[in-house]
Formats: C-alpha cells, structure tokens, sequence
C-alpha cells in the first residue's frame, strides 16, 4: 500500500464539535504519526496539527469528514515522500 506522509493544520473556530473532531481522529489512529493541539483562548479557538502517513484517499477522506464539521477549518500539507506500509 503506498503511503504519503502529511501534516493537517486544523483550526476549530466552534468547540462544541470537540468530540466529534475526536472521534474522526480516533478512527484514523492507525495513521497518525503525531498530534498537538493548542487552546488559543484569547480567540476562543483551538488549533491542532496532525502528522499522518497514510494512502493518498485516506487523507483526502479523513480530511473531508473533519471540514464537513460546522467552525471547523483544515488545510493539508503533503511531503513528497512516499512509501510503502504493510497492511494490518
């Protein structure tokens, strides 16, 4: 399976989804390399940064659900590296 190492930036404008934007990352968990997330709470906002490496559809698809929330921004960022990754 071949795979592409991304960084999506996510900026949660409307906290009440929290859970929901939880529960799409905890089912993408096998793809995510690492996760940050920042409480900007001077603008009432939460940023978080999420490295995965993952194939090119699933990136697309988690990246899709989570912009699909309502005050939910995202934008992705792909590195030219590919790879393979066994299949679980």
């Amino acid at each position: 399976m071949q795979t592409r190492v991304a960084v999506m930036s996510i900026i949660v404008e409307n906290t009440d989804f929290a859970e929901e934007i939880n529960n799409i990352l905890h089912v993408y968990g096998q793809y995510v390399i690492g996760r940050m997330g920042l409480p900007y709470r001077e603008k009432k906002i939460s940023i978080i940064s999420v490295a995965v490496d993952a194939p090119q559809d699933v990136i697309s698809a988690m990246a899709g659900k989570l912009g699909r929330i309502p005050g939910v921004n995202i934008k992705t960022a792909y590195s030219n590296i590919t790879g393979e990754k066994p299949e679980n």
